[in-house]
């Protein structure tokens, strides 16, 4: 056994697409955290065939044909899942840099930064809108799916869509400049609903509004409401109509309320919600995705062009903040993890402190890791095959060192990696 388990950690870390999965892969690690459950499990080894998750069952029981992957030391749980990014965001800077690359460069770099996040134990994303003119995201979505390249499972929208001077356009250039915005402009009912059939027609399966201005963008407010009721009933009933959900990047209190009460399925980032945003929320089943540390990641420093609207929420307002989102989830507010840092720049291992910031607004550390596992699968419709370590679900597991309830640093260094049963990282010797 210690001969196998040996070869076994030797091997190299994998990023062929065409590798085969093992006909049974028992993995054997000091506990387990299933996504579900509020107890770590013991004594358990994970058993993985044809990508999917075979059974749970006592390590005494593994049957001798398998290919043992022993964990000594470590935690194993469910793939973490990044539900707000925009990869393809390459620089701090990101309003100019979209003007200086073409499509085809940020695809390129947008599909490392994910391999990034694969091997830092993100198995899945939700892309929230790019500065993209074309669909980059899309393409590497396709290019994974057929097996050119290996990366994580995407989801997402491929722009978001912002009004005239909004917080996805460009409005710090004179009038006699033609620059195409990072953003997808659309104004009036007509231009939304030909946004939305665009969107979904070049493969996306969320559509995303800017529903109020933004905190990284120069030029608009993000206490401002920026579509008007017409517009955000046209949008909804749009994407209605093609079952397609809906994202709310909304700020402003009244934004939030807007959006939650139109339908929209996920409240992204919520900075300025009340106590009528949470009783709303729990009344519509809406979702909550802070995006927490990306404003920490960014606040005191001279890297955004809009610094001083970023430093105004996280250096002034920000426990108030927290402490709205401590008492969202302990009413029942589904929260989710969403880190928002955007794409190549950034070192892989900060993404996973969103979940710090988590518990350090209220949850329980064991709650933290559901919102960026079970509870982010549920509200990508992806419940029924990952989010869990549950039988016949998609193998999508990580392995992190020591236990992460003690310790939620440790999310930031998976160890193991595991994509519908390929093994994507090994732990090193």
């Amino acid at each position: 056994m210690k001969l196998l388990i040996n070869i076994v950690l030797l091997l190299p870390v994998v990023w062929n697409a065409g590798q085969s999965c093992a006909e049974m892969i028992a993995l054997v690690a000091d506990a387990i955290i299933d996504g579900e459950a509020s107890e770590l499990i013991t004594d358990k080894a994970v058993m993985v065939e044809d990508g999917r998750i075979s059974a749970i069952i006592a390590t005494s029981a593994i049957p001798t044909q398998a290919e043992v992957v022993v964990l000594e030391g470590m935690t194993l749980m469910p793939g973490m899942i990044n539900s707000h990014d925009h990869p393809l965001l390459y620089l701090d800077d990101y309003q100019n840099a979209h003007l200086q690359a073409s499509s085809a460069y940020k695809a390129l770099l947008g599909l490392r930064t994910m391999q990034r996040w694969l091997q830092h134990g993100w198995t899945t994303v939700r892309v929230m809108g790019d500065g993209d003119v074309y669909y980059g995201n899309q393409d590497i979505r396709r290019a994974i799916r057929e097996g050119v390249f290996v990366g994580p499972r995407i989801t997402g929208a491929a722009h978001y869509i912002s009004i005239t001077g909004g917080g996805g356009d460009i409005n710090y250039f004179s009038p006699e400049q033609k620059l195409v915005a990072d953003g997808l402009i659309a104004d009036g009912p007509d231009e939304i609903r030909k946004a939305i059939r665009n969107e979904i027609k070049y493969g996306s399966d969320w559509i995303k509004l800017m529903v109020t201005g933004a905190f990284h963008s120069v030029g608009d407010d993000p206490k401002n409401v920026a579509f008007s009721p017409e517009e955000l009933r046209e949008a909804m009933a749009e994407a209605a109509r093609h079952n397609v959900p809906v994202a709310a990047h909304a700020h402003a209190t009244a934004g939030i309320n807007q959006a939650i009460i139109a339908g929209v399925r996920s409240i992204e980032h919520g900075t300025y919600l009340d106590d009528e945003s949470i009783r709303l929320m729990i009344e519509h089943g809406t979702y909550y995705v802070p995006t927490i540390y990306v404003g920490d990641y960014y606040a005191g420093t001279d890297k955004l062009l809009a610094q001083e609207k970023n430093d105004d929420v996280y250096l002034l307002y920000r426990d108030e903040w927290l402490r709205r989102i401590g008492s969202a989830h302990r009413q029942g507010v589904k929260i989710v993890v969403g880190v928002d840092l955007g794409g190549y720049a950034i070192d892989p291992q900060v993404y996973a402190r969103e979940f710090a910031t988590l518990v350090e607004a209220g949850l329980s550390p064991m709650d933290a890791i559901r919102a960026g596992t079970s509870v982010a699968a549920e509200m990508l419709r992806w419940d029924a095959q990952l989010g869990s370590i549950k039988v016949g679900k998609l193998a999508d597991i990580i392995a992190v060192p020591g236990n992460p309830l003690d310790d939620m640093s440790l999310l930031e260094n998976p160890q193991f990696v595991m994509l519908g049963g390929k093994i994507i990282r090994r732990p090193e010797l």
